[in-house]
C-alpha cells in the first residue's frame, strides 16, 4: 500500500509524499515553494451534516418504469431552483437549502434518478491562454484525452474549465469556485471529482470504492497521522478529490474559500497556515494548507466527514511510478498469457466485466510500489507541463519523457480494445496492430 512513507509531494496544487518528507528538510520545502509560483491551473455546518448516502436514492424508488434513459429532451415547466432571481453560481454567494433543491429537481426529473447515488461527473482544467512551453499545449491535449478515455470507459460526463470563475482565484485556488458551479450545473451527480490538469489515469479498469466513502463527504489522498501528529501541510494533497454534491459541501467550500486571495484575510490566513504547520516555508495562504487546516482544527464541524485515503494511488507521485511501468507491463502480459479471457476481445462497452477479472489475479497483489499492479493515477507534481517552469530537483527531459510513457502505457490500455498498441512507451506515434489471442502469440512484445 503506497503509505505516508512512500511518495514525495511537489505541489500541483503542490504535494510531497512522506517517503522524502523528513529527509528532504528545508530543501524538501524550498521545492514546495517554488512549485506553488510556477503553477497555473487554471458559513455554519448543514442542518443535516450526516448527509451522506445521497439524495437520489429516495427519488429513484418512484423512477416510473421505461424512464431508465436519461430525458434530455424535456424539461417540466415545474418551478426549480434554477427559477429563482437570487441564485448565483459564484463562488462568494450562500447556497442555502441546496439539498432539499437537489431532491426536488430529481423529482420533477425521473430519467435522471435511477442511478443517481453513485453517479459523477470529473471536473479538469487548465489556463485560457496558450501554453509556454512549446510541447505544453500538446501535453494537456494528452493528459485531457486520457481523462476522456476513462470517462467514456465508466459512463462519466466530463467538464473541462479554462477561466477563472472568480478572477482573484487564480492557479490553485481556481479548482473551488469552479466545483460550485458544477454542482449547481449537474444536480443529477452525487459526487464531483476534480483532478489536477498533470494527472493522468494510469489504470483505465480500475473504479473508485465509492462503497468505502459512504459516510463522507469529501476524499483526498493523504496520511491523519501526518496532519494530527506530525502537524505536516504536505500530510495531503489537495490536486485531486472527490467531494459529494450536497450542502455540507455548499458550506465547507465557502468557508474553504474564505482562505483565498479574493478574501478580506488571505495575508492573515497564511501567516496562521505557517504558525499551525512549521514545515510549510513560503507565507501566503495556499488551498492545500488551507484543507489540513480545517481537518486538523475542525474535526467535529468539517473532518469527520473528509475521508484521507491511503491504501491505494488516489494520485501517485510520478517519480515513484514511472520507472516500474515496463516491469507492470510484464507481469500483466504474463496474466494474460495464462488467463483465455483477458485475451478474448470485446466490445469497449463491457470492459468494466473484464476488470473484474483482472481483480481475480490481483486481489492479493496490494497497492503500493513494487506489488505488480497498475498504479491508478499518476500525478506529476512539480513538472509543470504548461508553463514549463519545472522543479530544479530534476531535469525538464525527465517530465517531458515520464509523462510520454505514462501516458503510453494508459493508452496501451485504451487501444488494445481497437486492436493496437504502442510498442515502446517513448514512442507515441507507432502503434502495431496485434494478432488473434494476443499475447498467447506473443507477436508484438513489451506493451500492456
Amino acid at each position: 500500500m503506497p503509505k505516508h512513507n512512500s511518495l514525495l509531494r511537489t505541489k500541483t496544487s503542490s504535494s510531497l509524499s512522506s517517503c522524502f518528507l523528513y529527509a528532504a528538510g528545508t530543501s524538501a520545502s524550498f521545492l514546495l515553494a517554488w512549485a506553488f509560483w510556477s503553477f497555473f491551473s487554471s458559513p455554519a455546518p448543514s442542518a443535516n451534516p450526516s448527509f451522506s448516502r445521497g439524495l437520489a436514492s429516495e427519488a429513484a424508488l418512484s423512477c416510473p418504469a421505461g424512464k431508465a434513459g436519461h430525458n434530455r429532451s424535456y424539461d417540466p415547466p415545474d418551478p426549480t431552483f434554477y427559477d429563482d432571481p437570487e441564485l448565483s453560481y459564484t463562488i462568494e454567494k450562500t447556497i442555502k437549502n441546496w439539498d432539499e433543491k437537489r431532491r426536488e429537481w430529481l423529482e420533477k426529473h425521473p430519467s435522471f434518478a435511477a442511478g443517481a447515488a453513485d453517479r459523477i461527473l470529473m471536473v479538469t482544467g487548465s489556463q485560457a491562454t496558450p501554453c509556454k512551453n512549446p510541447i505544453g499545449d500538446h501535453l494537456l491535449l494528452r493528459f485531457f484525452k486520457n481523462k476522456a478515455d476513462y470517462c467514456r470507459i465508466h459512463g462519466y460526463d466530463i467538464f473541462y474549465n479554462t477561466v477563472l470563475l472568480q478572477p482573484k482565484m487564480f492557479s490553485f485556488w481556481a479548482k473551488i469556485p469552479a466545483v460550485k458551479a458544477v454542482m449547481l450545473a449537474h444536480p443529477e451527480a452525487e459526487w464531483i471529482w476534480w483532478v489536477d490538469s498533470d494527472t493522468a489515469f494510469t489504470d483505465m479498469d480500475f473504479t473508485l470504492p465509492l462503497d468505502r466513502y459512504k459516510a463522507h463527504n469529501l476524499v483526498v489522498h493523504g496520511w491523519p497521522h501526518l496532519i494530527h501528529r506530525e502537524k505536516s501541510w504536505t500530510g495531503l494533497n489537495a490536486g485531486v478529490f472527490l467531494m459529494r454534491n450536497c450542502q455540507w459541501s455548499m458550506d465547507f467550500m465557502e468557508e474553504w474559500a474564505s482562505m483565498g486571495p479574493q478574501a478580506p484575510e488571505y495575508d492573515k490566513w497564511g501567516v496562521i497556515q505557517r504558525t499551525t504547520f512549521k514545515d510549510k516555508t513560503f507565507p501566503e495562504s495556499d488551498d492545500q494548507t488551507g484543507l489540513a487546516y480545517l481537518i486538523l482544527k475542525e474535526r467535529e464541524k468539517w473532518g469527520n466527514k473528509i475521508y484521507m485515503e491511503d491504501e491505494y494511488y488516489f494520485e501517485g507521485y510520478w517519480m515513484e511510478i514511472v520507472g516500474t511501468l515496463e516491469n507492470i507491463t510484464d507481469a500483466y502480459t504474463g496474466i494474460e498469457k495464462r488467463e483465455r479471457r483477458l485475451r478474448r476481445r470485446h466490445a469497449e462497452r463491457v470492459g468494466e466485466s473484464y476488470g473484474k477479472v483482472w481483480e481475480e489475479h490481483l486481489k492479493d497483489a496490494g497497492y503500493g510500489r513494487g506489488r505488480g499492479r497498475r498504479p491508478f493515477m499518476t500525478h506529476f507534481t512539480g513538472c509543470q507541463p504548461c508553463s514549463g517552469d519545472h522543479n530544479q530537483m530534476y531535469s525538464g527531459q525527465s517530465c517531458w519523457d515520464a509523462m510520454q510513457k505514462a501516458l503510453n502505457f494508459a493508452d496501451n490500455q485504451v487501444l488494445r480494445r481497437y486492436g493496437f498498441v504502442h510498442r515502446d512507451l517513448l514512442d507515441t506515434s507507432t502503434v502495431p496492430p496485434l494478432p488473434f489471442d494476443y499475447p498467447a502469440s506473443d507477436l508484438v512484445g513489451g506493451a500492456s
